[in-house]
């Protein structure tokens, strides 16, 4: 790249938000719309027939572009147009932070999600599928569409709605149901499709030293659950369904220990996303880091002059253990001592190879996963 030229753009988020019809997708979208944190929202109708969302009616108009009155625009398109409204919505003009793609009620998503993997329009990556559940209906939908076992089994993070509808009883009996599906997403339980955007937008990344609440409140929501400073009150707010883990180190990442940790990182870890340095691997790049259920994508960009050799990453899931896997992070510092000898690595790499050879085939395992860089016309 000339170094001249403007840097590029961060890639756009493109998320999938699927679920049976009357399982609440439009209601949380409308959520997300309502308290968006500041994000400028694109959104993709995938659907014929007659959606509300906030004021503003697509009706069967495929095709159409109309404006939300508040930054974010809507889209009602047919999937096999999918990548021209992409090309549309990730002009730089819109101005976009993050695309929703609200699948019909009948629309297979995981052929969403293959399109979206195989596109060609490098200003966006893969956001995620997320899945929407009706808790008071789950055995019925499960009845008349036994496919949502499939579904349940490609989601990145399923949303069990309705769940002020239900026992407590049968909403323990209902997340098992999904476990069983073989289905290692996040499972966020949720009433009016009300989940926290941090789950969906890209968390700042803020020192470890800072107040966790002012990284996951939003004021507004705050405000609805119309409760502050109390334990209890506390339970309630949204961010309370799930946990974020911070995580900072001014010692460089191991590339092949960090790789590990990747491959095997536990059910209902939902989102990374961050920086990584990885020291002698690549001297002159950092690399964000982008994972979203099992997606995974590194993208290295050139040290700052004067930036701080940090990595930093933030991880969001539900159900999962932070002090693990903060732990788990800090054994793939290059200083951390590996608990077994790292017997892929002495594999690899022979008592002869020269140091700086070594360390390039240590990143090879994270170049499987740079996305090449196409150049804007």
């Amino acid at each position: 790249m000339n170094p001249s030229s403007p840097p590029r753009k961060q890639q756009i988020p493109v998320i999938v938000l699927a679920g049976f019809l009357g399982s609440g997708k439009t209601t949380l979208l409308n959520h997300l719309l309502r308290h968006r944190a500041g994000n400028r929202i694109g959104v993709i109708v995938n659907d014929f027939g007659f959606i509300e969302i906030d004021a503003m009616t697509v009706s069967g108009q495929v095709g159409s572009t109309v404006s939300l009155g508040n930054g974010c625009l809507c889209c009602a398109v047919d999937a096999s147009e999918l990548d021209t409204f992409l090309e549309t919505l990730t002009r730089p003009a819109a101005r976009l932070d993050v695309i929703v793609i609200e699948a019909s009620g009948l629309a297979e998503p995981q052929e969403l999600v293959r399109m979206l993997l195989a596109s060609d329009n490098p200003h966006i990556v893969y956001g995620g599928l997320v899945e929407v559940v009706d808790a008071a209906e789950f055995d019925d939908t499960r009845g008349r569409h036994p496919e949502i076992d499939r579904h349940l089994g490609v989601a990145d993070l399923v949303v069990l709605n309705k769940t002020d509808r239900i026992e407590d009883e049968e909403h323990s009996r209902i997340r098992k149901a999904i476990a069983a599906t073989g289905s290692g997403a996040a499972v966020i339980s949720a009433t009016y499709g009300r989940i926290d955007p941090e789950l969906l937008f890209d968390p700042a990344l803020r020192p470890d030293g800072e107040e966790r609440m002012r990284q996951l409140t939003f004021e507004d929501l705050l405000l609805e659950e119309g409760a502050e400073g109390s334990a209890e009150a506390h339970a309630g707010h949204l961010h309370a369904a799930y946990e974020s883990v911070s995580f900072t180190s001014d010692v460089p990442m191991n590339p092949r220990r960090l790789m590990a940790f990747l491959d095997s990182r536990p059910e209902g870890l939902y989102r990374m996303k961050g920086f990584v340095d990885f020291g002698a691997g690549d001297r002159g790049n950092t690399y964000a880091l982008h994972a979203v259920g099992r997606f995974l994508r590194f993208g290295p960009r050139p040290w700052k002059r004067d930036e701080p050799r940090l990595t930093q990453l933030v991880l969001i899931g539900s159900g999962i253990d932070p002090g693990t896997l903060h732990r788990g992070l800090a054994t793939c510092r290059e200083n951390a001592a590996p608990e077994a000898p790292d017997t892929a690595a002495h594999a690899a790499v022979s008592p002869d190879t020269p140091q700086d050879a070594a360390h390039e085939q240590s990143m090879w395992g994270v170049l499987r996963y740079v996305q090449q860089p196409v150049d804007d016309a």
